[in-house]
């Protein structure tokens, strides 16, 4: 198996600008009113057994067969919110404009109908932005749920700053891991993995900050010749007190 990794631009002010906007809402403290809520999603193939497996036997472990049956494909929208160890997982069978917006308004009024404000972190998919809320529902009522949201996107290649991306992961190993044969199992199991989640309460202790950004990651910032700016400043101010000294100008 190959492995792939997700590689930042260097020296992409874009990056660093969004890079830090994300950083700086990681900051802000826990407030009902105005949560966090990270928002990101995935896939996975449903795969049912060709033949049953063999049971556990003693000095033997469970064993597949290599041959599976393909059961199509789902869809998974996960929203969490880090500084209270909440999360929730929406199952679907696509991922369309449709059915992310389904999943935003049941985050605004099932999960967090008394909140002033969600503040929500997510990529920059085509289909994660207010448009959505308008092709799927009536134009006060998409304004409506759009006015709740104050969006933060993560920066391209940078899907490794949305927290949610964390869950999907834990998600990945703890429960999809295997072979879930139909749709039926695949949501008994996932609501039973955000149950136990939940009851935990396990949340996610984000330490990296704008400051480690500076440093650990200073190739992706744009390098910029100090002195030539310098220089270009006093050259401007001292254009600018040049005009302000002829006769008949005051200076502003």
């Amino acid at each position: 198996m190959r492995e792939q990794w997700c590689i930042p631009p260097e020296g992409d002010a874009e990056f660093a600008w969004h890079m830090e906007d994300v950083l700086d809402v990681y900051t802000r403290p826990a407030d009902p009113a105005r949560p966090v809520v990270c928002l990101d999603e995935t896939s996975r193939q449903v795969l049912a057994e060709a033949r049953p497996p063999l049971p556990v036997a003693p000095g033997r472990p469970r064993r597949e067969d290599a041959e599976y049956v393909r059961e199509g494909v789902v869809n998974f929208f996960l929203v969490c919110e880090p500084l209270r160890g909440w999360r929730e997982v929406r199952v679907s069978d696509r991922r369309t404009r449709l059915d992310w917006a389904a999943c935003v308004k049941e985050l605004v009024d099932t999960h967090s109908p008394d909140a002033e404000a969600i503040v929500l972190v997510m990529d920059n998919l085509n289909t994660h932005t207010p448009a959505s809320l308008y092709e799927a529902y009536p134009p006060a009522e998409a304004k409506r749920l759009a006015d709740k949201l104050e969006i933060h996107y993560t920066p391209k290649h940078g899907s490794w700053l949305n927290m949610a991306e964390i869950e999907l992961g834990i998600l990945q190993r703890q429960c999809l891991d295997r072979r879930l044969g139909d749709r039926a199992t695949v949501d008994q199991e996932v609501a039973a993995w955000v149950r136990e989640r939940n009851r935990a309460t396990r949340t996610i202790d984000w330490r990296f900050t704008t400051a480690d950004a500076r440093i650990k990651l200073k190739r992706l910032y744009p390098s910029i010749d100090v002195r030539q700016t310098t220089k270009c400043d006093r050259q401007k101010a001292e254009g600018l007190g040049a005009v302000a000294d002829r006769p008949g100008l005051e200076r502003r």
